[in-house]
């Protein structure tokens, strides 16, 4: 059962940073739709996901344009909205809200305060919590449900 989890963790780490470095362009910056984040929704379907997700947010931020900052503080959010997400798996509605609202957050705030960005603070968390809306709720939300029909196919 260990070796199926790790598998698990490891392929959606994979999928998570080929997806965010495949689409580097929507992936990176203040105005944000990574469409890996659809992916933070799985962790109501297996707890595989949260590793998987932090190691997939790790890689893809190392590869990003930010660097270290990025790695720490968007693969520190990422692990902490994975959590909070399997704590929600029974509703499935408020599964995607972790990850829009920490990532939102922590990353405007790493945007505007870490990098720079000349916007006001609201302004650059505003923006990474609408990419986040689109990805988690857009994307995440629907694959969720469809998901929830092949639950078998997690451990």
């Amino acid at each position: 059962m260990r070796t199926k989890k790790l598998i698990e963790a490891a392929v959606i780490a994979s999928v998570y940073a080929v997806l965010t470095i495949a689409l580097a362009p929507l992936s990176y910056g203040v105005m944000q739709v990574r469409v890996s984040e659809a992916l933070t929704v799985l962790p109501a379907l297996t707890s595989a996901a949260i590793p998987g997700l932090f190691a997939g947010c790790l890689i893809a931020n190392m590869v990003g344009p930010y660097g270290l900052p990025d790695m720490i503080v968007g693969g520190t959010a990422t692990l902490v909205a994975a959590f909070f997400s399997r704590m929600l798996r029974n509703r499935s509605l408020l599964v995607p809200l972790p990850p829009t609202v920490i990532n939102g957050m922590a990353v405007g705030m790493l945007l505007h305060y870490g990098y720079g960005v000349p916007l006001p603070l609201f302004i650059c968390i505003g923006w990474v919590t609408l990419g986040q809306i689109v990805s988690c709720y857009g994307l995440g939300y629907p694959l969720l449900k469809i998901l929830k029909n092949y639950k078998n196919l997690f451990v």
